[in-house]
């Protein structure tokens, strides 16, 4: 019998989320994914060091710019693996400035394509909060597509949708700690919250015909993947894809358009941030894990200088 990782792909795309060439190689994903916290961990490994200083002989005192050549470095390489697309997170710092994290998407677009990497094979990674859902709508118009990331919530997901974006990434593994935490409790299967959170925005998506993608992300066990079997696309890290592909016994596909019932709603910036409001987890979450992407953000700022 087929391992449960084939059978995933047979109804989900798998994405792999990592920076590590050598695990993407062996498992074979879609897509990949990178963040402020897998570029630390890539500028780690040898096989990157020349990257490293290239970025800093290139950028001209600017380690900004130098962040944005290392991460752009690492997806031409992944690029080379895969036969889809690379997302690539614009600085987590930028979060609440809807023109700077436009600019800085350009700038990586650009610098793709100074290495002859086409758009068309690029996700830029973008916080999902108001500002950055809205920095988005306008990078989708320019033909720029986005990954909107560090989602929590029904509210983001349904701002993401009504602007158009190309793909979300709800966070099903951040969203279980919380609860885990805070209500002092495991969760298995279909009960787990995050993996309830990523169902309903599926279901409502494909009920009221929205493109958006829907891509579950932060996985912490393969429960939470099998549970999720059928979404558009499934972001998982090179642990838990091994466990998959060594795992047998048969995987049933969970999601599928045709579920949904909810009505379709409509959020002005008012109403968006009083719905992300009154969900203590996401509001919790979002703003944590904005400052933990910019502290990795900072780090890989400062390894860079030490080159310098």
């Amino acid at each position: 019998m087929t391992s449960k990782l084939e059978q995933l792909k047979q109804f989900t795309t798998v994405v792999a989320d990592t920076g590590d060439i050598d695990a993407i190689a062996r498992l074979q994903p879609v897509d990949a994914t990178t963040n402020p916290s897998l570029l630390l961990k890539a500028a780690a490994l040898p096989r990157y060091a020349e990257h490293l200083k290239s970025a800093m002989s290139r950028c001209q005192g600017d380690v900004g710019l130098a962040c944005d050549l290392f991460a752009v470095a690492v997806g031409e390489e992944i690029l080379k693996l895969i036969p889809g697309r690379i997302s690539t997170e614009v600085d987590a710092r930028l979060s609440f400035d809807s023109q700077a994290m436009i600019q800085r998407a350009e700038r990586l677009i650009g610098l793709y394509e100074q290495a002859g990497i086409g758009r068309e094979r690029v996700l830029i990674k973008i916080a999902a909060t108001w500002e950055g859902i809205r920095a988005a709508e306008q990078l989708e118009k320019a033909g720029i597509q986005t990954n909107l990331t560090l989602l929590f919530s029904f509210t983001q997901a349904v701002a993401c949708a009504e602007a158009g974006v190309f793909l979300i990434s709800p966070f099903v593994g951040r969203i279980y700690d919380w609860y885990k935490k805070h209500e002092g409790r495991d969760y298995q299967g279909a009960e787990d919250p995050g993996v309830q959170s990523v169902s309903r925005i599926y279901d409502y998506y494909k009920a009221h015909g929205y493109e958006t993608v829907v891509m579950g992300a932060s996985f912490r066990n393969v429960g939470q993947i099998e549970a999720l079997a059928g979404c558009d696309r499934l972001t998982i890290s090179p642990e838990l894809l091994g466990q998959l592909s060594e795992a047998g016994g048969t995987l049933e596909r969970r999601l599928a358009p045709g579920r949904g019932s909810e009505s379709r709603i409509s959020l002005d910036e008012a109403s968006f941030r009083w719905g992300l409001n009154e969900d203590a987890m996401a509001t919790e979450k979002l703003a944590e894990g904005i400052r933990q992407f910019a502290r990795d953000q900072e780090k890989l700022e400062a390894l860079l200088k030490a080159l310098a």
